[in-house]
């Protein structure tokens, strides 16, 4: 009933973003956040991840930078491509990775191509709405380098064919496969089994340790989402189920 109420201020993009996305963008509307989530200095792997929260619905683009070479890779390109390009300036580009290709994660995805010139990076089943088409198509268990940062690729599907997620050492990247709480959004019952299939298979066999980083809200911890998810698993539940769920309410 409340969403039903302000659907008048949701953008016409409102069927890619989950019910976590609409509710930030129905309470924040313009807020904007840079932040630190994550440094680590060991001696070969120095690293640095910036999370920065942009666009009407909040969404987080991250930059992952090697500190030994100042290398960086953008993950996702939700809006406001400037401050994006502000906040590379002191680092060299390398990649634009996507998590998947939903408008809320690509809405400054042409300028930011046009003006950083460097390769796009994206699962192949996402690859069909974005022009022109990715130069590098990545697949599960690929690695890239950069600098001296190795980043790990997850084929994650559920929210879409081809979602992706980046771990780099005890760090992911969840894009909207996995939130504090529950999966990312699906759009029928099948998909809801992908996306399951994906977070049980791919996710929780990485340490318990592993902080979160995902396309909406804040951090989280595996450790936590897989003891909720197991009180969830435990339970009977519609085999019809899809859409926003949470581990412990639904």
């Amino acid at each position: 009933m409340y969403l039903s109420l302000r659907m008048n201020v949701i953008p016409p993009d409102i069927q890619y973003c989950s019910l976590r996305g609409i509710m930030v963008y129905i309470q924040t509307m313009e807020k904007r956040i840079m932040t630190i989530v994550a440094e680590d200095s060991d001696e070969i792997g120095a690293m640095q991840i910036e999370r920065l929260e942009l666009g009407p619905f909040s969404t987080n683009a991250y930059i992952v930078t090697c500190q030994k070479t100042q290398n960086s890779v953008l993950v996702d390109a939700p809006a406001e491509a400037d401050i994006i390009i502000d906040k590379l300036k002191n680092t060299t580009p390398k990649y634009i990775f996507l998590t998947h290709n939903h408008m809320d994660h690509i809405g400054a995805l042409a300028q930011l191509r046009n003006e950083l010139n460097v390769p796009l990076a994206a699962h192949a089943a996402d690859a069909g709405n974005l022009m022109p088409p990715p130069e590098i198509l990545l697949s599960d268990g690929d690695t890239v380098l950069v600098g001296n940062l190795k980043l790990t690729v997850l084929h994650t599907p559920g929210h879409t064919p081809g979602s992706l997620c980046f771990r780099v050492g005890r760090y992911l990247i969840s894009g909207d496969t996995i939130f504090p709480g529950g999966p990312g959004k699906t759009g029928s019952p099948a998909d809801f089994n992908q996306i399951v299939k994906s977070i049980t298979s791919k996710i929780f066999i990485l340490p318990d340790d592993t902080q979160i980083y995902p396309g909406h809200d804040d951090s989280t911890v595996l450790k936590k989402e897989k003891d909720e998810f197991a009180v969830f698993a435990s339970r009977f539940y519609d085999s019809h189920l899809c859409g926003d769920v949470l581990w412990l309410s639904t």
